[in-house]
């Protein structure tokens, strides 16, 4: 009963992290309450979307599974944003739910150093400051060098369907009360946090013909880069959605039962998440609105059940049958499963280094909905990073720690452990300020190098995606190196592609940059770009729109590594720094730190305040030369 890493419960995150420990040579045990409920997905049938399709591309580029199992388990696949620019796109796939988690429970059977456990964790052997092993119900004692939590809202988990509440993690499974408890005797920052469901229907009971029919992409496009894409988007399978609408009975039937709502009556205590909120609570604070968008998803491939999107709730269940009735479409549904909330306890990420190591207990990493997070593909991606990190440790060698211009995950991570959070924290593309360069497309152009030194990606990967790189590398060359002329023939050229003249020479990068410019003028502009693949050509036309705004980006961020060393001068006043808040003056006052890399390393602190500080300190030191001068005595002849 001895191993190199445990890691307790099997959602997303310990999935990922049991994997990454066990293909990085880990002896690993992985424990969960129910083995067939290993890779359940509790809530929506859905992965990706804004941002957090990014988050998948690169837990995928750096050799995690969730990306590969989604293609797999997925029966719409679609882009989002996509008439936006690719920055700020997402991929967003429905998923057969239950294929999704017997994929995922067959992996952490059959993957070599992984044993799967079922029993319940009730506390962690600790000697001194160090956590060597758990103890569970049953009086089992594992040991190992490093333990991972990723209890997920299992922690002292209280589930509230209007009145009636019970002790659960999930619907149907026990919650975690005795290392719930620990944790806090522990000494840790631990709080309450709330997050919900959406009522599931009996598909055949509900009236898809008045309905807005909401498809896939015709041609569609797989999360894992590891896919064969081509094959993928002739073959894939696709099921629609639907979208519906709440109305204004809909909204007075949750209005007259507000007293009932848990959510108002006092009953629930945690803070829920600001961007998913209840239908009670959208009712309460948008009663201006006259209607709220409803996504009727299929469950699975044979479409039984639908998850009713939009609906999130804990009402009793007499209102929540009104409420659905109420729904064009729905008059006739019948409730499979009802909607509820649920409360747990999380730790307040700042106790927490970079590595998802705890601060107070040393070789114990948290990853997930423990850490404050909300969404399967947040909490995937940290347990990737702690099964990594956790794994690197035991191996002696360096953490591996992605940088915000590195990775979504490296802009989650830094937030969550700088800032901390109050409420369920969810991945936005707007976190990121460098998003330009962390584009979903590039992912494994970024990351899977460290994915190949890791051992989690393969050594076929790694040479297509060299591959892929210097073709791209090569497009764009071809570009920057061709001048063209507002000769006669080059002026017919463009007014032929319906395009802008040209008055002076100038580079076809610069052409190919404008937002008119479409593929396939690209591949008449520069024809030698034909030989790469539709992909490749694509990213070349992305890397010539957006040259000019990443270069900018990459000397941004070279100033941001320069400014670091700066020393902040003694006894500095920074209440006298105009556009720092009032929480950034206190943050530097308490702390007082000696240079802009320790102001930065400030919980709370953002990379605007370390610029604003850094502009400000450059400021008085020309103030002082130039003082200096002014008064010095003067050479004589």
């Amino acid at each position: 009963m001895k191993y190199d890493v445990i890691v307790v419960g099997g959602g997303h995150a310990g999935v990922e992290a049991a994997l990454a420990c066990a293909r990085m040579d880990q002896k690993t045990l992985l424990i969960s309450m129910l083995a067939e409920n290993v890779g359940a997905t509790s809530c929506n049938p859905a992965v990706g979307g804004l941002a957090k399709g990014h988050l998948v591309k690169e837990l995928d580029a750096l050799g995690g599974e969730m990306g590969l199992i989604t293609d797999e388990a997925g029966i719409q696949f679609r882009i989002l944003n996509a008439a936006k620019g690719p920055a700020v796109r997402g991929t967003r796939a429905q998923i057969d739910m239950d294929k999704y988690r017997v994929i995922a429970r067959n992996l952490t059977l059959t993957t070599p150093n992984l044993a799967l456990l079922q029993e319940t964790v009730d506390s962690l052997i600790l000697e001194g400051n160090s956590v060597v092993g758990v103890k569970t119900e049953f009086l089992n004692e594992f040991y190992a060098s490093k333990v991972i939590l990723t209890t997920g809202t299992f922690l002292q988990g209280v589930i509230h369907i209007g009145e009636m509440t019970h002790e659960a993690g999930r619907f149907g499974e026990f919650s975690a009360k005795k290392l719930g408890l620990q944790l806090r005797e522990l000494g840790l920052d631990v709080g309450r946090l709330k997050t919900g469901t959406c009522p599931r229907v009996d598909s055949s009971s509900i009236d898809f013909s008045v309905m807005e029919k909401q498809a896939g992409d015709e041609l569609p496009t797989p999360f894992s880069f590891r896919t064969d894409r081509e094959s993928f988007k002739k073959e894939k399978k696709q099921l629609p959605c639907f979208i519906t609408y709440t109305n204004e009975t809909t909204h007075k039937i949750i209005e007259s039962n507000f007293y009932r709502a848990p959510l108002f009556s006092g009953q629930i205590e945690g803070v829920g998440p600001r961007y998913c909120p209840s239908i009670e609570d959208k009712i309460n604070r948008f009663r201006d609105k006259e209607r709220h968008h409803l996504f009727i998803e299929p469950q699975t491939m044979e479409n039984t059940e639908c998850y009713i999107n939009g609906m999130s709730t804990s009402l009793p269940p007499d209102v929540q049958r009104d409420m659905i009735h109420s729904v064009q479409g729905m008059e006739n549904a019948r409730i499979v499963r009802y909607g509820y909330a649920i409360e747990y306890d999380y730790v307040n990420p700042t106790e927490l280094t970079h590595t998802l190591q705890t601060k107070k207990i040393r070789n114990l990493y948290l990853a997930g909905q423990i850490n404050g997070t909300t969404g399967y593909e947040e909490a995937a991606a940290q347990g990737l990073m702690a099964g990594i990190n956790a794994a690197l440790a035991n191996q002696d060698k360096e953490p591996l720690i992605l940088r915000r211009d590195e990775a979504y995950i490296g802009v989650m991570i830094d937030d969550l452990v700088t800032k901390g959070t109050k409420e369920p924290y969810r991945m936005f593309t707007s976190r990121a300020e460098y998003r330009l360069l962390l584009r979903e497309e590039s992912a494994d152009l970024r990351l899977s190098g460290y994915g190949h030194e890791l051992g989690l990606i393969s050594d076929e990967v790694k040479m297509a995606v060299e591959l892929k790189k210097a073709q791209i590398s090569l497009g764009v060359s071809y570009l920057e190196m061709r001048e063209c002329t507002p000769s006669k023939e080059f002026l017919l050229f463009l007014s032929e592609m319906d395009e802008e003249l040209i008055n002076d020479k100038t580079l076809a990068i610069n052409i190919a940059a404008r937002k008119s410019f479409t593929l396939e003028k690209l591949l008449k502009l520069e024809p030698r770009i034909a030989e790469f693949s539709e992909y490749v050509q694509e990213q070349i036309l992305v890397e010539a729109k957006y040259a000019r705004y990443i270069e900018k980006q990459h000397q941004d961020i070279e100033k941001m590594k320069n400014l670091m060393h700066v020393k902040i001068p003694e006894n500095f006043d920074f209440a006298s720094v105009k556009g720092l808040s009032n929480e950034m003056v206190e943050k530097f006052g308490k702390f007082n730190p000696p240079t802009l890399q320790a102001a930065s390393q400030i919980s709370g602190v953002t990379p605007a305040a370390v610029e604003i500080l850094q502009i400000y300190i450059k400021m008085e030191e020309n103030k002082r030369r130039s003082q200096k001068g002014a008064f010095s005595p003067s050479t004589p002849n």
